[in-house]
């Protein structure tokens, strides 16, 4: 077969104009959309793929959907084979197969038909603030089953043709609490479908689809090879991490997961094998969500920028064990699969982060530390539903303190719902939103502080649906740095008495004066605390990181306890930094 030589120039420029179009997906469905979990958090991924359902283009948004996408679009394939037709749209959030999360995650897939030829899809996954279930916000800690977490839609025509499956909507919209705000959001998806259908064929047409089709192998083909190269760099050998999962949210734990990490010349492999078997409760994972967890680690060794594609993961291969909480299998719940998802990765970041740690930080809060909270604004009378994550402390560096109130790395770049949206759609008060400085993650570069978000119930009948991983087993340190704190919530009633701390509770009820206190934890540190230089110590008093106390006892830096001024070392840190100068 004849290929059109393509000149660098065209290719850059068509290259360039696919990434485009990822973006342009993306924040078309971010501004059409109805639902602040969207539009404000932006808890939703878009992008192209080729023919063969390999990822081409992703929006920035949430990281654990890296590589979802794809699996959707491989799985439209592999049903529909050669009953797809210019028009088609293909819902889809099995959490089993085909980019599967937990049901809120509803994918919509769209082929794209060059002059009667299929030559590449349009895809995107947002989350819905509402797919029915058992529970308002349908994910929740305590399901049992899948059945009770929501609809599933097991790839499906919502369009055929460019016909409207209206049967199907209807039946969405006699299932959720909310659909003004599901349908919304799903019609917000097909526009951005359908922007990136036009802007694809729009290149075909500018540079002939040859040139298109041609570029889009290059990238993927590019991508290997920028991965094989930094592979090649890294240290080989193999490298172990274990930990535990708190609980699966019906009292159930801990569990124990591990990885084996192995990396060759040319290939890096993630074996997870041995962990634990799926639970009871809803913190399984399923297989694509342990690749998108462990692919955002491996971006974070391997890529420098922002260009994401299947190609760059050909070296990457992930083992575990069908049937564990890794890879779990139907009926078993996925509610909060972030739980273990994100931990997947994390044994990866640990196995690997004291041999690359110029990469690798060391352990963060993880957990998505989701919050559902429900009831009857005051001045509406309607029915308001919070779902949002929650911010907390990343781990330090070899070279740098933690970062503070970020998200979680399988959130990426996503936002917290504003104190002003918030009270003004929902019915709460927020009392405090600061940083929780409680000085943990002590090192000579100390983990980065989480944050303390307390809501005011407004009205009474409110119900609160909280899922703090991390709450037993925290942030690790690296390299004599310090743990980093636990992810807790309490609840402080109106009458003064508190309760708590909590990592798990479904359907805390609240009345009207309650507080729900959210607090999320510290990163781990880096290095030996004795090794901050005691001008960051008597900083990190004044900008209250750490207390007077905590200076002294942890640190070795003796203050005033009014004035800051330094007063000296303590005797247990001169004699450490004696033993460091003698080489002890």
């Amino acid at each position: 077969m004849h290929k059109t030589k393509i000149d660098p120039f065209t290719l850059e420029i068509v290259k360039d104009s696919l990434t485009a179009v990822g973006e342009e997906m993306f924040y078309t469905l971010g501004r059409t959309s109805m639902s602040p979990i969207i539009y404000e958090v932006l808890d939703y991924a878009t992008g192209l793929t080729d023919a063969k359902g390999d990822l081409l283009t992703q929006g920035n948004g949430v990281a654990g959907f890296i590589g979802m996408l794809s699996f959707m679009v491989k799985e439209t394939l592999k049903k529909f084979q050669d009953d797809l037709k210019p028009g088609d749209i293909i819902i889809i959030n099995d959490s089993y197969n085909g980019g599967g999360s937990h049901l809120s995650d509803v994918g919509l897939v769209m082929p794209i038909f060059y002059k009667e030829e299929l030559v590449a899809f349009s895809a995107n996954k947002a989350h819905w603030t509402e797919v029915g279930g058992k529970d308002p916000g349908s994910f929740t800690n305590d399901a049992t089953e899948i059945y009770q977490e929501g609809l599933q839609f097991p790839c499906v025509k919502l369009f055929e043709k460019g016909n409207l499956n209206q049967a199907l909507v209807d039946i969405i919209q006699a299932n959720v609490r909310l659909p003004e705000l599901s349908l919304g959001d799903m019609w917000a998806q097909i526009a951005s479908l359908r922007i990136g259908e036009k802007r694809f064929l729009e290149l075909c047409g500018k540079y002939g689809k040859e040139i298109v089709l041609q570029t889009t192998k290059y990238l993927l083909n590019q991508g290997e090879v920028i991965s094989r190269n930094v592979i090649q760099s890294l240290p080989n050998g193999e490298y172990y991490a274990e930990d535990y999962i708190d609980s699966d949210g019906l009292g159930n734990g801990p569990f124990k997961v591990q990885v084996k990490v192995t990396i060759t010349e040319d290939e890096f492999v993630c074996d997870f094998r041995g962990s634990h078997p799926q639970v009871p409760g809803p913190i399984n994972c399923s297989y694509t969500t342990l690749v998108s967890d462990v692919r955002t680690v491996f971006l974070a060794i391997t890529s420098d920028d922002q260009h994401i594609n299947d190609g760059v993961f050909r070296p990457l291969e992930i083992i575990t064990d069908p049937g564990s909480i890794f890879s779990c299998e139907r009926p078993a719940p996925m509610s909060v699969y972030w739980e273990s998802g994100s931990m997947g990765g994390d044994l990866v970041w640990k196995a690997l982060a004291p041999a690359i740690p110029s990469k690798l930080p060391a352990g963060h809060f993880l957990s998505v530390c989701a919050v559902t909270l429900s009831g009857i604004h005051p001045d509406t009378k309607d029915p308001f539903l919070i779902v949002e994550p929650s911010l907390g402390g990343w781990g330090a560096g070899n070279d740098q303190d933690g970062a503070r109130g970020q998200f979680c790395i399988g959130d990426g770049e996503t936002y917290n719902v504003p104190v002003e949206i918030a009270e003004a759609r929902y019915g709460v008060m927020v009392d405090e939103y600061s940083l929780n400085a409680d000085g943990e993650g002590a090192g000579e570069f100390i983990g980065g502080a989480g944050v303390i978000r307390s809501y005011q119930a407004l009205t009474d009948g409110q119900f609160a649906t909280v899922t703090f991983g991390r709450h037993q087993y925290v942030p690790w340190g690296l390299n004599e740095g310090k743990d980093g704190s636990p992810n807790q919530f309490y609840v402080i009633k109106k009458n003064g008495e508190v309760d708590g701390p909590y990592g798990v509770y479904a359907r805390y009820p609240l009345n009207k004066g309650d507080v729900l206190k959210l607090v999320t934890g510290s990163g781990g540190g880096y290095g030996h605390p004795f090794a901050r230089p005691i001008t960051k110590v008597v900083e990190d008093v004044n900008n209250e990181y750490i207390t007077v106390h905590q200076a002294k006892e942890v640190f070795g830096v003796i203050l005033d306890e009014e004035t800051y001024d330094l007063i000296g070392l303590s005797s247990v840190r001169k004699e450490w930094e004696e033993n460091v100068e003698m080489g002890i």
